[in-house]
């Protein structure tokens, strides 16, 4: 069965001796990786709100212990 690749659009075939699949080669993948690194692409949801005090600079980044 051959499918398109995601990033370039090339059909390839669908077969375990392809290693990149769904992809047509190492640097699609890389490229595709890369989008998501850099917030390019996303699977869209709620923004998750901050916690209470958790981005307040004033508060150390670890509780103290004892």
């Amino acid at each position: 069965m051959k499918v398109k690749c995601p990033e370039c659009g090339e059909r390839v075939e669908w077969s375990r001796d392809n290693p990149y699949r769904p992809f047509c080669s190492e640097r699609c993948k890389l490229v595709d990786l890369g989008a998501w690194a850099a917030g390019d692409r996303f699977i869209p949801g709620e923004e998750i709100p901050p916690e209470a005090g958790g981005d307040d600079e004033s508060s150390p980044p670890f509780p103290s212990a004892g």
